[in-house]
């Protein structure tokens, strides 16, 4: 696919969120907030401006003393946390976490959806020089999201494919589901669902 790697735990893994299972924990739990392209940084600022209002208390705070997103490495951007993980653009619907910026970016307030690292998880892209990766991390979290994919015939490349669109454009999807085909009946025979 050009110069982007694609692990062959993607073409094949069942995965449809299932956030009555989860509960949105991959907007609470990690080792950072969410990882941001340079190039999203005024995106995150502009949302702020829409969402604050609709922020939590806890949230507000750290937005007010440490910005809402802080360079973790030289180069390297993420959103800010409340506590160890969870980030400040966080609401609940009820015991879900969800994005505010999202939630915005559906009712028509803001052009912006959410960070590409969150629309695109649990895929992964890692950063090679003239290459990128795309991984699939798995994590307990999202353990539910396997059984539900494998329930409604869900894989991953068409749960991420306008994620993957938004990034990569739809040429580039297209020639991706063709490759997944292909790699899927190299790997395991003919299929009878395709991507």
């Amino acid at each position: 696919m050009g110069n982007i790697l694609i692990s062959d735990d993607v073409v094949n893994a069942p995965f449809s969120c299932n956030l009555g299972a989860c509960k949105g924990a991959c907007c609470v739990q990690g080792d950072s907030g969410a990882p941001l392209e340079p190039e999203e940084l005024e995106a995150v600022e502009n949302a702020l401006e829409v969402v604050r209002p609709t922020l939590r208390k806890e949230a507000l705070a750290v937005i007010d003393a440490q910005g809402a997103w802080e360079e973790t490495n030289p180069g390297y951007y993420a959103t800010t946390c409340v506590g160890d993980a969870e980030c400040v653009f966080v609401v609940y619907d009820g015991s879900v976490a969800k994005c505010s910026i999202q939630k915005a970016f559906h009712e028509g307030k803001l052009d912006f959806e959410k960070p590409i690292s969150c629309h695109l998880y649990p895929i992964r892209i890692e950063d090679l020089g003239d290459y990128e990766a795309l991984n699939y991390e798995t994590a307990s979290m999202c353990a539910p999201a396997i059984p539900h994919g494998k329930r409604t015939g869900m894989l991953l490349p068409n749960f991420l494919r306008d994620p993957l669109v938004r990034k990569y454009g739809e040429s580039w999807y297209r020639d991706f589901v063709d490759a997944c085909e292909a790699r899927r009946e190299m790997l395991f025979g003919p299929q009878d669902s395709s991507v």
